[in-house]
């Protein structure tokens, strides 16, 4: 069965190297039936999971703010996309981001919880999903 972690955090987390030793271990655990999600920033966390994801061959799936483009990694359809903008668009997708994962881990940037990473926290609490926090 696969297992799905998400991995999320601030646009100015910098530490690739924390993420990419974490992704690497994760994959030699779990193998092929590791799915890497994520939100689909441009930078930050969300660009570091992408890419040591798509690196190492890990299964990867993401949840993009419905206001942004849809692109083939996209769980949801082409329709969910390209919506004029809203700052709830983020918190939508933190929710269906958290609710599709088995795990949510946050890599923060000096221990601060951004507000975007902080609404996915507090939404993972909400329904009891497992979160480990780096910073």
């Amino acid at each position: 069965m696969m297992m799905k972690v998400a991995i999320i955090g601030s646009r100015s987390y910098t530490n690739k190297r924390k993420i990419k030793d974490f992704v690497f271990k994760l994959k030699e655990k779990v193998g092929d039936e590791l799915e890497i999600v994520s939100g689909g920033a441009k930078q930050g966390s969300d660009k570091y999971a992408k890419q040591f994801a798509l690196e190492f061959d890990i299964n990867y799936s993401e949840f993009p703010p419905y206001h942004e483009p849809h692109n083939q990694h996209c769980v949801h359809g082409a329709f969910r996309y390209n919506k004029i903008y809203n700052v709830g668009n983020y918190h939508k997708r933190n929710k269906d981001l958290v609710e599709y994962s088995d795990n949510v881990v946050a890599f923060l940037t000096e221990g601060v919880v951004t507000k975007g990473t902080g609404s996915a926290l507090k939404y993972s609490k909400k329904i009891d999903k497992k979160v480990i926090i780096f910073d």
